[in-house]
């Protein structure tokens, strides 16, 4: 066994961690043999679950030809075959891919292909992109630029582009201090307007927006007409909506893609996490054909990374999304994800740190509060979302804790498990979820009920 005290390995902290063994299904078993339920597919990638043999299969049968092939060089089957098969599921339109191995290289090359589109038709002020506040678009600094969540930025922003922010719609906690929908009038969605106006519409490349609020503001859904404001202002000016599906895609919001909600027209949709579910490095663009051309017509497409497209990524990516359509684990997230919300708002009534549920499928989230009548968030220096992740792993369950006020302050944590996952398997969930919320309130003490 390595000792990881004396090794060479770094990630972001010296926590300790247990080492992984195994895993099947919705569980994860460490070298202690400790059992785990994944609450939270991992980060929200595992769509169908753990030690799938259909897919060890396509590796396997796809070890056995190449894993790799350079773009330049080759073309190779399980590419044309992922692209066509995305381009017959997909919204119309969206009929034109390219392959990379990451949600951030996603982004940067979405960012790219939109500014290169663009230039290549003459329109070279466009350069600007507008996203949202909180957001998250990745970790590279191209995609750090549309990302806002301060503890992300701060030591990386004399390096970054500035892009404009508007901001979320985060209902829970109006950033405009409006009434509630419908009363509010959508200022969120209008804000993208006065936003275009004040940056001047002819410097305005993209908007770029999750469907559903991901890992930053925890599942947050924003009212049905949103999505036709935005759409609307984009068409207005002549800028391309970009919708970042890397954590919404796949099944999880109980919809292949979230956008087939709102029935959104994107112009480019960002793809990762539960394209392959975590058995292979994969992200992906699926691009309006139009663009595609006109950007072509007049230039190449000036991108690209070394394991862009390989065989090996796609032959995994094409037999993932063959599982999640065949085994209907869309259905799967829209029922499973029924009865995770019903379990979620029984606890909301049990415990008063629960301020809010919310969430789509089987991407939800609770937001935890010091004081549910005002909202008042727990002092940031508590780190309430860490202190119920820890008792719920301690009891064997896997959450995804995070900050919605910009990262530095509130406290949530999204409940995310494999679309595979049954009724039981839920129940088990809630229960264990159940116990590190009673565990959590008792190390708060008076803290935790301060508003009831």
């Amino acid at each position: 066994m390595v000792d990881f005290k004396t090794g060479h390995l770094f990630y972001q902290s010296r926590k300790e961690l247990p080492f992984i063994d195994y895993a099947e299904g919705v569980y994860m078993y460490d070298t202690n043999g400790k059992e785990y339920l994944d609450g939270c597919s991992s980060a929200i990638n595992c769509n169908i679950g753990h030690g799938c043999n259909r897919i060890l299969q396509a590796i396997a049968e796809q070890s056995r030809r190449t894993f790799f092939a350079y773009r330049t060089q080759f073309e190779n089957e399980p590419a044309h075959r992922l692209a066509d098969k995305l381009a017959e599921v997909t919204t119309t339109g969206l009929n034109r891919s390219f392959f990379v191995s990451s949600g951030s290289e996603a982004v940067e090359a979405a960012m790219k292909l939109a500014r290169q589109y663009f230039y290549n038709k003459g329109e070279r002020s466009r350069y600007q992109f507008i996203s949202r506040k909180p957001s998250y678009h990745g970790s590279t600094l191209g995609a750090l630029s549309l990302t806002s969540s301060a503890q992300l930025e701060v030591p990386f922003r004399p390096m970054l582009n500035s892009h404009p922010k508007i901001p979320s719609p985060y209902c829970y906690r109006c950033p405009f201090n409006q009434k509630k929908y419908p009363a509010c009038g959508l200022k969120c969605a209008w804000f993208l307007e006065r936003t275009i106006q004040e940056q001047d519409p002819d410097s305005i490349c993209a908007f770029v927006m999750e469907p559903v609020g991901g890992a930053s503001t925890g599942a947050i859904v924003a009212p049905d007409e949103y999505f036709e404001v935005i759409q609307s202002i984009c068409k207005k000016y002549g800028i391309l909506l970009i919708l970042d599906e890397v954590m919404t895609g796949f099944g999880r919001t109980g919809a292949l893609f979230a956008c087939e909600h709102w029935g959104i027209d994107a112009d480019i949709m960002v793809l990762s996490k539960g394209m392959t579910s975590g058995y292979y490095p994969m992200g992906g663009i699926l691009v309006q054909g139009a663009i595609v051309e006109e950007m072509l017509d007049k230039g190449t497409f000036a991108h690209g990374h070394t394991l862009a497209g390989n065989p090996m990524g796609c032959a995994v990516g094409l037999e993932v999304l063959n599982v999640i359509l065949e085994r209907g684990l869309v259905q799967n997230a829209i029922t499973m994800g029924k009865a995770l919300k019903s379990g979620l708002l029984k606890l909301k009534k049990q415990y008063e740190i629960i301020g809010d549920v919310r969430g789509k499928g089987l991407l939800m989230a609770l937001e935890l509060v010091k004081d549910r009548k005002t909202k008042e968030p727990f002092e940031p220096e508590l780190y309430v979302n860490h202190m119920l992740t820890d008792h719920a792993f301690a009891n064997g369950l896997i959450i995804y804790p995070r900050r919605p006020i910009n990262g530095l302050s509130g406290d949530h944590v999204m409940i995310a498990p494999p679309l595979s996952i049954t009724r039981s398997e839920i129940d088990k969930l809630l229960d264990l979820l159940d116990r590190a919320l009673a565990q959590t309130t008792i190390q708060l003490g008076p803290l935790s009920y301060s508003g009831s």
